[in-house]
């Protein structure tokens, strides 16, 4: 029986697909001067509010904070982003 479970579980395992690539798109801000960015970041979770619990961190840790998540997407959608987002494509 533990053998017949063990092999069901490991199928199952083996048919899992990988897990997908998922990306964000945000605006973030400076202060003192005010500065604005776009720009595209890889992250985790594939939702407005997983993307901003862990794109806010990496933001802050270089004195941006984040103002929204413009939206997520899969890889599909890198290339439309790629020049509105310049130089803070996938940089965060």
């Amino acid at each position: 029986m533990i053998r017949v479970l063990l092999a069901a579980a490991l199928a199952c395992l083996v048919a899992m697909p990988a897990a997908a690539e998922c990306y964000a798109d945000y605006k973030a801000k400076q202060d003192n001067p005010l500065r604005l960015h776009y720009g595209v970041a890889q992250v985790s979770a594939c939702n407005k509010k997983g993307a901003r619990a862990e794109l806010a961190p990496r933001l802050a840790a270089q004195g941006w904070k984040l103002l929204n998540i413009v939206s997520t997407f899969g890889p599909e959608g890198l290339n439309e982003r790629r020049s509105s987002a310049g130089d803070y494509f996938l940089r965060y």
